[in-house]
């Protein structure tokens, strides 16, 4: 006789009207979270206009940053404070309080009173709202994933989690839909003025379609029985971290797999796109919709690659999208140049840029929010220039005290020494400069931007779609694998925690660690080895020690 569940279904059957009802809820619900999220990252430009204008230039220059970091930061502290909760009253309604927490401060961010109203208190309560968002996210994927599958029969687990992956991309299309939405029916004045409240205000609306949804549902099985047989945990942090042989499966999850599936995620998406907007200066409004039909495309595989994974087992798919990410990005990245950008390949090509100055008169060429000046040495002028420029070079050591030399091909340019000059006199200067230097850049060939008629836009949609392969790869079978690999009576707890940690730092702080990369030695490819070489670690850990889960009891 079949093993079943207690409501009299075998462990092993189709899904049920409302296995089908839970997979919907709760990945309607994480879209909804995944939309709030994405909102303050698209709108970021009305929003610094909006709150920072009237701070100081170190102020401002802080609070930019900490806005933009805080929701990533606190990631990791929400799956800490959520999970405990989760494993200690149940995963329904652990998450029904998380989304709460998310809408309720993503409709906050279109009420909050711009700085012109009520000075440094806007800048501070937007900060905290973000800090709301980034807890509440970090409490909702576990319980959504965690419920999910435990509601899945044997065999399906990595079919019906997958569904859960789909989240983060469909929240990012309806995110830039209703914005783009708004920005065409309202115009730009308007919207840079109070439209770009109102994606923020609506969210109030899914907030309640979705509490709505998701209270028609019940509490997981598994977690009901053991509330039943009284054998939850009482300490779930304790027995998650607290004892090496649970702590000691968090660090092989950490890095064996999330920390890959976090950078790959991440350079896939997110640094494609700032790839192809920052440095390949292809404009926003195409490489918008380059990216979103290559993600189109390519979201139906994080099923497929769930659905693979109860065949042949999580941990092939997710090491081999890692190792295939770790071979294949520097060649897909330069490919997407050639497409994108053809002039700018030719002309690094024929025309290759070299900086010849003194190493320890430079500086590290990082401003992320334009507040920096770097106009102290000529090694300076030189190189902000060009970063502003996206013109990858090469460096060559010259002797302490000498003027820096850009290099375009067989051109030289010479930078002005600030020291030598005060006043009108270093501003005129560094002015000449610049416009010879973008004059020499012009001459080789280097366009100021992609000229959208020599775009070959099959082959960037190409391109990113195999980027956004090893996206789904990586990811479609994590969440499942992740709830496998933990006892029930912790799981919450214990998944969410390495999940968090992996996506919210290792893959958010991607972008901003990969252009820090790319200023700090001017080669637009640098940046890549950092997701290359987690990646690659993953590949390493996770052959070693991160055991196949597929096949599981997850009851216990």
């Amino acid at each position: 006789m079949a093993t079943t569940y207690d409501d009299g279904q075998p462990k092993q059957h189709a899904a049920t009207q409302n296995e089908k009802l839970v997979i919907a809820a709760s990945s309607l619900g994480t879209v909804f979270e995944w939309y709030d999220f994405y909102l303050y990252g698209l709108l970021a430009t009305y929003i610094s206009a909006q709150f920072f204008s009237g701070v100081n230039e170190t102020t401002g220059f802080i609070f930019a940053l900490a806005a933009f970091a805080a929701g990533f930061a606190v990631r990791p502290f929400g799956a800490l404070v959520f999970g405990r909760i989760g494993d200690l009253v149940g995963r329904k309604n652990t998450f029904l309080v998380t989304m709460g927490i998310m809408g309720l401060s993503t409709f906050a961010v279109g009420l909050l009173p711009s700085y012109a109203s009520i000075g440094v208190a806007a800048p501070i309560i937007l900060l905290i709202m973000r800090l709301a968002q980034g807890l509440a996210l970090g409490g909702e994927y576990g319980g959504a994933a965690t419920y999910v599958a435990e509601h899945a029969p044997e065999g399906k687990r990595g079919l019906y989690t997958s569904w859960i992956q789909t989240t983060a991309t469909f929240g990012l299309f309806a995110a830039l839909l209703v914005v783009i939405g708004f920005r065409f029916a309202l115009g730009e004045e308007a919207f840079a003025a109070w439209g770009w409240r109102l994606p923020f205000l609506i969210s109030i609306l899914l907030l309640g379609v979705s509490m709505w949804i998701r209270l028609q549902l019940n509490e997981s099985p598994v977690f009901q029985k053991m509330k039943d047989e009284g054998k939850t945990s009482k300490a779930p942090l304790t027995e998650a971290f607290g004892q090496w042989g649970n702590l000691r499966w968090v660090i092989i999850a950490l890095l064996g797999a999330v920390a890959g599936q976090a950078v790959v995620w991440y350079a896939g998406q997110f640094y494609a796109l700032f790839f192809l907007e920052k440095t390949l200066k292809v404009d926003g409004a195409t490489a918008n919709i380059l990216i979103a039909i290559a993600l189109a495309l390519a979201t139906p595989f994080f099923v497929f690659f769930g659905w693979l994974s109860d065949k042949i087992g999580r941990k092939p798919i997710i090491l081999g999208g890692c190792a295939l990410a770790a071979i294949t990005y520097f060649p897909l990245f330069g490919a997407l140049t050639h497409a994108a950008n053809p002039a700018l390949a030719a002309a690094q090509a024929s025309a290759p840029i070299t900086v010849v100055a003194n190493s320890k008169e430079c500086s590290f060429q990082f401003d992320p929010v334009g507040k920096n000046k770097f106009d102290t040495s000529s090694c300076d002028i030189a190189k902000t220039y060009l970063a502003k420029a996206s013109a990858s070079y090469d460096n060559v050591e010259a002797p302490a005290g000498s003027a820096a030399i850009v290099k375009i091909g067989a051109v030289s340019f010479t930078a002005p020494d600030p020291a030598t000059l005060a006043g009108d006199d270093k501003k005129a200067a560094i002015t000449a400069f610049q416009d010879d230097l973008k004059a020499g850049l012009a001459t080789a060939g280097y366009p100021a931007k992609a000229d959208t008629a020599q775009i070959n836009k099959v082959a960037v949609v190409a391109i990113l779609w195999a980027l956004a392969m090893l996206v789904t790869m990586v990811y479609g079978p994590i969440a499942a694998m992740l709830v496998e690999l933990f006892p029930s009576r912790i799981r919450y707890t214990s998944m969410s925690l390495p999940y968090h940690i992996g996506n919210g730092w290792f893959g958010g702080f991607l972008p901003t660690t990969a252009f820090a990369m790319v200023a700090a030695t001017g080669d637009i490819y640098y940046g890549l080895w950092y997701p290359v070489v987690v990646a690659a670690l993953t590949v390493v850990v996770g052959l070693l020690f991160l055991p196949e889960t597929f096949r599981r009891n997850i009851e216990d």
